[in-house]
C-alpha cells in the first residue's frame, strides 16, 4: 500500500498554510487527483523563482530536489521548463508558492543562491 497522501490534499494543505502565513499560493496546472506528482515553484513577489520536484532516491524514498532556478537574463527558459514538464506528465500538479522562504513549506532549508 502507498503511504502517500493524495496529491489534491497535499496541494490544498500547502495553499492553506502559505495563505495563512501571509503569502500567496496558486495552482498553475492540475494533475491526477490522488496519485499525481507535484512540482512546486517557490518565488518572492513573482521573482527569484526556484522549481522543486520530488525525485526518487536509491533507498526508494522521494525527496524534494531543486531542478531549476530562474535566470534574470532569460526568464522565458524558466516557464518553458515547467510547461514542458507538464506536457511530459499529464498527472503533474504545478503549484506556485509566492512567499519569502517558500521552501520551509515543503520541509527544506532556506534557498541560498
Amino acid at each position: 500500500m502507498d503511504d502517500r497522501i493524495p496529491a489534491h490534499l497535499e496541494i490544498s494543505g500547502l495553499i492553506r498554510v502559505v495563505n495563512a502565513a501571509g503569502g500567496f499560493a496558486t495552482v498553475i496546472a492540475k494533475g491526477e487527483r490522488d496519485a499525481g506528482t507535484i512540482l512546486v515553484i517557490c518565488c518572492e513577489n513573482g521573482a527569484k523563482g526556484r522549481i522543486y520536484e520530488r525525485m526518487p532516491q536509491l533507498d526508494g524514498s522521494r525527496q524534494w530536489t531543486l531542478t531549476r532556478t530562474q535566470d534574470t537574463e532569460n526568464p522565458v527558459d524558466f516557464s518553458e521548463y515547467y510547461q514542458r514538464r507538464k506536457r511530459q506528465d499529464d498527472d503533474l500538479w504545478i503549484l506556485e508558492l509566492d512567499i519569502a522562504n517558500g521552501e520551509r513549506f515543503i520541509g527544506l532549508p532556506p534557498f541560498k543562491g
